[in-house]
């Protein structure tokens, strides 16, 4: 059962730690994304939800070579710490910051979208600053996006499996999740550990879904 807890706090470390960076690099590029006419643009828009069709063992893969020593970004990163990226948090971190990117940028994207030209005008037009912008326009009229987007990055992370046993491997204390600790507790025929792992994921991943619709709901039930 230690093992478990161990795993339960790194996923939720790792959760936690995947969406903050998200939600901090996925608005500059959903704005892009929302707001850009470059010809580019279906290029970039399909790079960033492909991890939403593609296998996440394929995913995994490629990462799993790009994070060894054979790799420029394995070498870089051993160069500059002395420890491999692969089978460590930080490449477990890094992994689930691609693999959650769609399930933040498209919310995000989806908001921008809605939001018209003519407010963003407005605010040219009172000479407001960008940041004034982005507080008093931007922010408050996608914040549904927002919190549609955090909810779906966290609940995202909490669930993968497939990219985490490829990159991460099955380390207690280091890269085991909650999602391998289930994988082996049913190879070892350990049903009744297995199944408060995945009953605990289910109705946790159910119950933030529930909440965040259930506000949302009352925000737009509001005059």
């Amino acid at each position: 059962m230690t093992n478990d807890l161990q795993a339960l706090w790194l996923t939720l470390k790792l959760a936690f730690l995947t969406t903050i960076i998200l939600l901090t690099i996925s608005p500059f590029i959903a704005w892009w994304l929302a707001k850009s006419k470059s010809k580019t643009r279906p290029f970039f828009e399909a790079l960033v939800a492909l991890p939403l069709v593609l296998p996440p063992t394929v995913l995994g893969f490629y990462l799993l070579l790009a994070f060894s020593p054979n790799y420029l970004p394995g070498q870089l990163w051993q160069s500059m710490t002395g420890t491999t990226l692969a089978f460590s948090f930080s490449g477990l971190l890094i992994g689930s910051i691609i693999y959650s990117l769609p399930f933040v940028v498209q919310p995000l994207q989806a908001g921008f979208v809605t939001l018209g030209n003519k407010e963003l005008e407005a605010a040219k037009t009172l000479g407001m600053s960008r940041w004034q912008t982005i507080k008093h326009i931007i922010v408050p009229m996608t914040k549904r996006s927002f919190l549609l987007a955090a909810v779906m990055g966290f609940a995202h992370t909490l669930g993968e499996f497939g990219v985490v046993l490829m990159i991460g491997g099955n380390i207690p204390g280091e890269t085991q999740v909650l999602a391998i600790s289930l994988f082996e507790h049913v190879e070892a025929f350990e049903y009744q550990q297995a199944h408060t792992i995945a009953g605990g994921l289910l109705i946790s991943s159910l119950v933030m879904l529930v909440l965040i619709y259930a506000f949302l709901q009352n925000k737009d039930a509001k005059p």
